[in-house]
C-alpha cells in the first residue's frame, strides 16, 4: 500500500494542497514520468490545487471521488489531483479517478486533459489504506 500525505502551503494568500505519495510530491512523480516518456511539451508545470480558486466542495468528499463530474471529464469519480503551478485547474491539471476498494482507495486513470494523446497507463495506480487515507483527507483545511 502507498501512503498519502499533503503539503499545505500558501499560494497568493490562499491555501495550496499538493498530494505526496510515499513522501514524494505527486508533482515531482508525474514530472519524472513525463520526462522519462518524452513528454516535453511541457513536462511538469504542476502545483497544488487551490480551493479558493475553484469550487471543489468539501475536500473530504472531493478526495473520496464523490464530488461528481468536475467539468473536464465524463467520469464522476475523476478529480483534479494537481493544478497548474499557477494554481488554476483550467490551465494545466492532472486528473485521476478515485476508486473505492475493499481496503481503501485507489488513484488510477491519470490523464492530462490538454494532451489527450499522452499515455499515463504506466503511471500508478496508487493504493491507499482506508484509515490512513481518510485521516489524511480529514486533516485538510475545512474553511475553503
Amino acid at each position: 500500500m502507498n501512503r498519502l500525505s499533503f503539503d499545505v502551503t500558501d499560494k497568493e494568500g490562499a491555501v495550496a494542497i499538493t498530494p505526496s505519495i510515499d513522501g514524494v510530491a505527486l508533482s515531482a512523480l508525474v514530472t519524472d514520468f513525463e520526462r522519462s516518456n518524452g513528454y516535453s511539451d511541457p513536462a511538469g508545470g504542476y502545483g497544488g490545487i487551490v480551493p479558493a480558486f475553484f469550487s471543489y466542495g468539501p475536500l473530504e468528499v472531493y478526495f473520496r471521488g464523490q464530488a461528481g463530474n468536475q467539468g473536464e471529464g465524463d467520469r464522476d469519480d475523476e478529480i483534479y489531483v494537481l493544478a497548474c503551478d499557477c494554481g488554476e485547474v483550467g490551465c494545466w491539471p492532472l486528473m485521476a479517478s478515485v476508486v473505492p476498494t475493499e481496503d481503501g482507495y485507489r488513484w488510477e486513470g491519470f490523464r492530462q486533459p490538454h494532451r489527450p494523446s499522452r499515455d499515463y497507463s504506466a503511471f500508478g495506480p496508487f493504493e491507499f489504506e482506508r484509515r490512513q487515507y481518510e485521516e489524511e483527507i480529514g486533516s485538510l483545511p475545512r474553511d475553503e
